[in-house]
C-alpha cells in the first residue's frame, strides 16, 4: 500500500478537498463519486460525507493508497528571545 503524509494547514481539511490536494481524485466531481460511491475509508470504517472534516491523526484509505494526516508544527514565536 502506497502512503502519503499530508500536513494540515489548518485544523482540518475536508474529505474532498483531500482527495484533489493529494492528487488521488481528479477533480472535486471525481472526488464526490469515489465518496459517494463507499469506496473512501475513514480511520477503517467507510465514510460517505464528502464534507468530513479530516483532523491530525485521521487515516484516509481509497484503493491502495492510504493518506496520513498530520498538523503543522508549531512554530517558535520569537525563538531569540
Amino acid at each position: 500500500m502506497e502512503t502519503t503524509d499530508f500536513t494540515l494547514r489548518g485544523d482540518h481539511i475536508t474529505l474532498d478537498a483531500l482527495l484533489k490536494a493529494t492528487g488521488l481524485a481528479s477533480s472535486g466531481g471525481a472526488a464526490k463519486v469515489l465518496i459517494a460511491g463507499g469506496e473512501v475509508r475513514v480511520n477503517g470504517e467507510v465514510d460517505t460525507r464528502r464534507g468530513r472534516k479530516c483532523r491530525a491523526g485521521d487515516e484516509v484509505v481509497i484503493g491502495a493508497s492510504r493518506v496520513r494526516l498530520s498538523a503543522t508544527p508549531a512554530a517558535n514565536a520569537d525563538p531569540g528571545h
